[in-house]
């Protein structure tokens, strides 16, 4: 009975460990995020209230992007996967690092919303986005359904609307934009429960590993994967809910 109690309390004392060790990882997934999301809209607001910086990018008067800006629109695509190819040769420190430049980088090439959309309506379609990522995150934290399933069709969904985006880029339809908007808002949401699960579930099957340079490279990913829910899903909620200038 004695060594019953023993292996009884020996495994809660696991499980608190774990537990703990989970909301410590989830802390640094969040606030990495965050540290991500603050340098992105501050290099936006620098870069986009500045007619002197914008004009590098884009044309002041149309908004439209010239060869560099052009560069910079698809940089955050390709930094996106160079970060995932070259993840298990970088360190925590570098992971990170990297992920900071990269939200640096999509500053720049967001700094054109500045100009076209007024000041209130970005606080407050970023309000809007802030509630629903938090509300879909949480569901993603604490459902006991499993949301697997739904990673391929998400996914699936993302090439879709980026297909569908560049072919408008050119197209300009406005009617291909709402839907494109609406269809991205969901996508969206979906992913943030989606991608909360799996980084909480990731971390709980190799939390027994002690490897905590890799688990630091798994919170710097999942930091990523959120941040690019949140980006996506505000700036599908600016085309649809923003007041233009």
């Amino acid at each position: 009975m004695a060594e019953f109690d023993t292996i009884r309390t020996s495994a809660g004392a696991r499980s608190a460990q774990i537990d703990e060790g989970l909301r410590a990882h989830m802390n640094k997934v969040y606030g990495t995020m965050s540290v991500g999301m603050l340098l992105t809209f501050l290099v936006a607001w620098a870069v986009g209230t500045s007619p002197e910086l914008l004009g590098v990018f884009r044309d002041p008067l149309t908004l439209r992007p010239n060869m560099l800006g052009w560069v910079v629109m698809f940089a955050p695509l390709i930094m996106v996967f160079a970060f995932s190819a070259a993840l298990n040769r970088l360190s925590a420190a570098g992971a990170q690092l990297f992920f900071y430049a990269f939200a640096a980088v999509m500053g720049l090439s967001l700094s054109w919303i500045f100009v076209a959309f007024t000041g209130f309506s970005i606080a407050q379609v970023f309000l809007v986005t802030s509630i629903a990522f938090a509300g879909m995150s949480l569901f993603g934290y604490v459902t006991k359904k499993d949301l697997s399933g739904m990673g391929t069709f998400l996914m699936m969904g993302v090439i879709g609307l980026v297909v569908a985006s560049i072919i408008n880029i050119f197209l300009g339809s406005p009617a291909i934009m709402f839907a494109i908007s609406i269809i991205g808002v969901l996508i969206f949401a979906g992913l943030t429960a989606y991608d909360t699960q799996n980084i909480k579930g990731v971390y709980l099957q190799h939390a027994h590993s002690g490897d905590r340079e890799w688990l630091g490279k798994a919170a710097i990913m999942g930091a990523l994967q959120l941040y690019l829910d949140f980006i996506n899903m505000f700036m599908f909620l600016l085309q649809l809910l923003g007041n233009r200038e």
